[in-house]
């Protein structure tokens, strides 16, 4: 329906209804309720005939409305019933009112939606009750976000309660520092996508991914794309060792020639997980690998710049053949971190963190300072000096 047919239709109930006002109008005249003087005590012997029995106390409708509001109060306490009253339902069930479904919300996009109700998916407006405000966040709804539906129609429908998170990927807000963007909800790992080159391995971001994965209680993985490119085996070795050394499970692939893909379904298999990095590092190839039936769209690398080209631009949420979903998310050149002070920064470090109460000062920033345990462990190698340039880099960017 176009706009302009919309428009006619609500100009045209709007006349209906006031027509229908007029034909119910009272035409007559009622007395005023009685109101008594106390201060003329000769007015206590008033004739009661003289007024009206029956007094209005409310505004003439104050007490449909009323009923109305409690009629949806009560239907805002049936949808917002806790998770576990849920999760015996199928997704198609309806949650005590069969026009309301249960489902999860697979793309978002500015102001609609699209949610999968088990066989079908449908395009999705959000409630006008619902708000971000007080949350700490700037978004009302993420992909992975678990959603009560109503359908108003065969494809559409209306977001009417966003169900709890278990658990969340979020970032700084681009204009408000002080508020959080929700990545991705419901998410249990995080698969660090980053490509030895075109572009370049870029340590600070993986480690900043690394982090936020912590603070969330999600699982950290990396992937490093694109080893068909390496040129120094020695130099590559050293790159990724101190990840090896942390027990960071890391899986080396190659979209090109098909290496490691086995090992990188075996890690999806039967997981929800985030596949984050940066612009051109090959995620989409890499998930048409593991899953033909896919077939995302992909670009060459920019040859002039080696830099990525935005293929994916919104993040959805993708069902794999072999069993778990995967959150592709759009390529990213920066990634701010939350709740992170510098004070803290080095215990987000493991090798660091050992070290850090072995410091001269118990303020140390590891930046500077003399006799510091952390500055003397890099010197000696005991610490990779990628990782302490990181640590370097990320301290630069967080509040005292």
């Amino acid at each position: 329906m176009t706009d302009y047919n919309k428009a006619m239709k609500k100009h045209l109930r709007t006349q209906e209804l006031r027509k229908a006002c007029k034909k119910t109008k009272r035409r007559q005249k009622t007395k005023k309720p009685r109101r008594k003087n106390w201060i003329d005590a000769a007015y206590d012997e008033y004739d009661e005939l003289k007024f009206d029995t029956f007094e209005r106390i409310m505004p003439r409708g104050e007490r449909e409305r009323r009923r109305s509001v409690e009629q949806m109060t009560n239907a805002n306490a049936e949808i917002n019933r806790p998770e576990e009253e849920f999760t015996a339902k199928s997704p198609q069930e309806p949650s005590g009112d069969p026009d309301r479904l249960q489902g999860q919300v697979i793309e978002v996009s500015t102001g609609m939606c699209r949610v999968n109700l088990g066989e079908e998916s449908i395009l999705c407006s959000l409630r006008g009750s619902l708000t971000a405000a007080e949350t700490g966040f700037t978004n009302i709804v993420a992909v992975g976000d678990r959603v009560v539906v109503s359908k108003n129609g065969s494809s559409e429908g209306v977001i009417e309660a966003i169900l709890p998170r278990d658990k969340i990927l979020a970032r700084p807000d681009v204009f408000y520092n002080h508020l959080r963007q929700i990545v991705v909800a419901n998410a249990d790992q995080v698969l660090i996508v980053a490509s030895w080159r075109q572009p370049h391995l870029w340590a600070e971001l993986i480690d900043r991914y690394l982090i936020a994965s912590e603070i969330n209680d999600l699982t950290g993985l990396i992937c490093i794309n694109k080893i068909d490119l390496v040129e120094d085996q020695a130099e590559f070795k050293a790159a990724i060792h101190p990840y090896l050394q942390l027990g960071i499970q890391l899986i080396l692939t190659s979209a090109r020639d098909g290496t490691g893909i086995h090992q990188l379904r075996e890690v999806l298999r039967d997981h929800t997980t985030v596949l984050t990095g940066l612009s051109g590092v090959g995620k989409s190839s890499l998930l048409n690998a593991v899953h033909t039936g896919l077939q995302l769209r992909t670009k060459q690398v920019s040859s002039r710049w080696s830099q990525g080209r935005h293929t994916t631009s919104l993040s959805s949420l993708l069902p794999l053949d072999f069993g778990g979903y995967v959150i592709d998310t759009p390529g990213i050149r920066e990634f701010g971190l939350v709740g992170v002070h510098r004070s803290d920064l080095a215990y987000h470090f493991p090798e660091m963190a050992r070290l850090a109460n072995r410091c001269q000062f118990t303020d140390c920033t590891h930046l500077d300072e003399p006799a510091c345990a952390i500055r003397r462990a890099v010197a000696t190698n005991a610490i990779s000096e990628n990782r302490y340039h990181s640590y370097q880099k990320i301290y630069a960017t967080l509040p005292e």
